[in-house]
């Protein structure tokens, strides 16, 4: 009772009020200039809109206006064919053919734009209007714009934007014959301890592609969605969420989301994508959507994971479900051992005695490791090792999902899986009915998550619009499951690096690898982001492994000192202080102790200082925000090592801040620091530096400070080819500037910061 309460807080149907709510807001947007919000504003209102209704057709249109000020005009076009579709306004139809007549020259598309002008004038003939000031203000623009189609005709032809602009694909060199979507210079191998692994084959550079899989599931996160208090402030959100900017689906970035015609929530960036949603998963999903929110994204993969099973041949994970049920206990520790042969008759007789090649229970029978439902189904619970309230919480949610399916939608999400019962022994009366198989299957998708689930990440720009650097952030976008991703074994001091577009990672190799190396990547904790005793904790409670990494071994044996970039110095001498209860300077000839709790205390206050100058900072008032960090950088110098975070953040906010005034050459210097404390920490070839660089680089660009700029771009270029690759936007800004900086005439480019 408590649970369907909570979930009528996440409203996701459709509200007749609402659309009209949202075109208003998104007009004072657009009246603001701001046509993004304006144009997501106006999504909000299609999401709950009926189709074939004149809201829905009205919110397409105001859209269309927006991505037209925007300079997205094939997307405007695509949303001035939806309003038309919708049923918009015989009255109102000039305007918009116009912007369309506006698109089509814009984009060279000059006799569908001839006609279209050819059109609006037999439509002024036709519907002749009281009304002279409008009228005539649309014919003076239908007079300019066939002067500009005039003009376009009397230039050279020349290659359409989009395919100029074409997204070159970048695929592997060569694929791997054993494992889907890998390199051949990968193998798989298996082990009775370690499980499953992949080593190198070959010597690797740093930068190449080692595997390059789209996610069998993913489900876009629900983010800081709150639960609606029925009051009139809050009925109808307005902030801007990852929700109303990708597609739920493929997560593709759109500002022109095309909504689900039977709930608010989802949305996709193309009638295509919301069908083939609707077709595999949706049609189950969309009735449940605010108890999906409240339960949480892993109950909502876990669903997802059992419908899509409904498209490929599942009759061997069921019959393995079914064995492992009949003969062994789910939660035993010795069913656990996925990476070997379950109890399969033939296969113990088989491979009983004698060394297999590929001894993985995933590997479909020509050997191939896929990405398919049999290697998700696979992958490993650790049943054993979770705790009683978590397993307990699991079967709450998934027995609670269950019953709401069985009250909605239980034909469509049961459809697909056999419901015979096997030839072995087994107990008739569990596994007669497809609803139990549906749901024991969803409990171990379940459990299977802690281990398993992949954040779909994506770099999103952050601070003002007006910038001339840019700042970003990485946000979890959505979690996925990677079948070959999964392959992949953890080290604190990784040797690739992941990249994601869209619903695709990209593996690349980070550093040379030799061949019989193993490939590792890291789940999380980094050595260069927390410290040995966190990372081990934080493996073991989620992971439950002990990390023996090299990275983890070398800090063990110098744990005493702690990372650098959590280090204090002596405030008389600067040396390292080092210890523990008590710090004492690590030069012999200085005497200086020191209590770490005092220490601590001083960085916490430090720390408050340095947020309420951000703060300052964000609200624009720059001189202020200033004399606060400059402050604040003094204090930090007296009792913090130079690779501290925060002294980094300082020097990082400075930069900003003078930027903002457009004083480059200050700018520079306060970033060069922070760029040092960065490298210290990250290294000089982490993607952190990379950034880092990127906004150095736009820092000297803007202060025309040309042999600098110039050799900053091409060391951020190396650092961030090696882990995004060439289609990435920070490298094809970067080239935008070293273009624009060799253009300049000589006199320009003389050194100047």
């Amino acid at each position: 009772m408590l649970l369907k309460r909570l979930s009528r807080g996440y409203f996701v149907g459709k509200d007749p009020e609402a659309p009209s709510f949202y075109r208003e807001e998104g007009n004072k947007k657009f009246q603001e200039k701001d046509y993004t919000g304006a144009a997501v504003l106006y999504s909000k209102g299609v999401s709950h809109s009926r189709p074939n209704t004149e809201d829905s057709s009205l919110c397409y249109a105001n859209r269309s206006a927006a991505l037209f000020r925007l300079g997205q005009y094939e997307i405007c076009l695509e949303d001035i064919i939806r309003a038309q579709m919708h049923g918009y306004p015989e009255r109102l139809q000039p305007k918009m053919m116009l912007r369309k007549a506006d698109c089509l020259v814009t984009l060279g598309r000059l006799q569908e734009a001839s006609q279209t002008i050819s059109d609006l004038e037999s439509n002024f003939s036709a519907n002749p209007t009281k009304e002279a000031s409008p009228c005539q203000i649309l014919q003076r623009n239908v007079h300019n714009l066939k002067m500009k189609l005039q003009e376009k005709k009397n230039l050279p032809e020349t290659l359409p934007a989009a395919l100029t602009k074409a997204f070159e694909d970048i695929s592997l060199k060569e694929e791997n014959r054993q494992i889907s979507g890998a390199s051949s210079s990968i193998s798989l191998c298996s082990d009775p301890l370690k499980g499953r692994y992949l080593v190198a084959t070959k010597d690797i550079l740093p930068g190449e592609i080692l595997v390059k899989e789209d996610a069998f599931v993913s489900v876009l996160n629900p983010e800081e969605m709150l639960p609606l208090h029925h009051s009139l402030q809050s009925k109808w959100r307005t902030r801007i969420t990852d929700g109303d900017l990708y597609c739920h689906r493929c997560l593709k970035h759109t500002l022109a989301t095309v909504p689900c015609d039977g709930c608010s929530y989802a949305k996709y960036c193309s009638q295509d994508c919301m069908q083939q949603a609707w077709k595999r998963y949706h049609s189950t999903e969309c009735a449940l959507g605010g108890l999906l929110l409240t339960l949480g994204v892993f109950c909502h993969v876990a669903l997802r994971l059992t419908l899509l099973a409904r498209f490929e041949d599942v009759d061997k994970v069921v019959r393995q479900l079914y064995d492992e049920i009949s003969n062994k206990d789910l939660c035993s520790p010795e069913s656990q051992n996925l990476d070997k042969p379950h109890n399969y008759s033939q296969w113990e007789s088989e491979e009983k005695d004698r060394h297999v090649e590929n001894p993985v229970l995933e590997c479909s029978v020509n050997g191939k490791y896929e990405n398919n439902y049999n290697a998700v189904f696979n992958l490993l619970h650790h049943t054993e090792n979770h705790s009683p309230e978590h397993k307990f919480l699991s079967a709450l949610s998934i027995s609670i999902l269950c019953r709401q399916l069985e009250a909605t939608s239980l034909p469509a999400y049961a459809t697909g899986l056999p419901s015979s019962k096997p030839k072995a022994a087994m107990t008739p009366e569990l596994f007669a009915d497809p609803r139990v198989i549906c749901g024991m299957v969803m409990l171990r998708h379940m459990l299977q998550m802690q281990c398993n689930a992949q954040a779909i990440t994506a770099i999103q720009q952050t601070g003002s619009k007006e910038s001339f650097v840019t700042s970003s952030r990485q946000v979890r976008l959505a979690t996925g499951i990677f079948p070959v991703l999964s392959l992949l074994n953890h080290s604190c001091s990784p040797n690739t690096s992941l990249s994601f577009s869209g619903t695709v990672v990209t593996i690349r190799a980070t550093q040379q690898i030799r061949k019989g190396q193993e490939i590792l990547h890291c789940y999380g904790p980094h050595k260069s982001r927390m410290s040995v005793a966190e990372r081990q904790q934080k493996l073991k409670s989620q992971y439950f492994f002990d990390c023996s990494c090299p990275a983890c071994h070398t800090e063990e044996l110098r744990a005493a000192a702690g990372p650098r970039w959590e280090a204090f110095c002596c405030n008389s001498c600067r040396a390292l202080m080092k210890g523990n209860a008590v710090l004492r300077c690590g030069t012999r000839s200085c005497t200086e102790s020191i209590s770490r709790d005092h220490l601590v205390a001083r960085l916490q206050q430090l720390q408050q200082k340095v947020e309420m100058a951000q703060k300052v900072l964000r609200n624009g008032k720059l001189e202020q925000a200033i004399q606060q960090l400059l402050g604040c950088q003094q204090d930090a110098k007296s009792f913090l090592w130079t690779e501290h975070t925060i002294v980094g953040e300082i020097e990082d906010n400075l930069a900003q801040a003078y930027a903002a005034l457009g004083d480059w050459q200050k700018s520079a210097v306060h970033l060069q620091k922070s760029l040092q404390v960065v490298e210290a920490r990250h290294g000089p070839t982490s993607i952190e530096m990379g950034h880092e660089l990127f906004k150095l680089a736009q820092v000297l660009f803007n202060g025309f400070a040309v042999p600098e700029a110039l050799n900053t771009i091409q060391k951020a270029e190396k650092v961030l080819l090696v882990h995004c690759g060439s289609q990435s936007s920070e490298i094809q800004e970067l080239q935008e500037m070293r273009s624009c900086l060799l253009d300049l005439p000589p006199a320009l480019t003389e050194p100047s910061v």
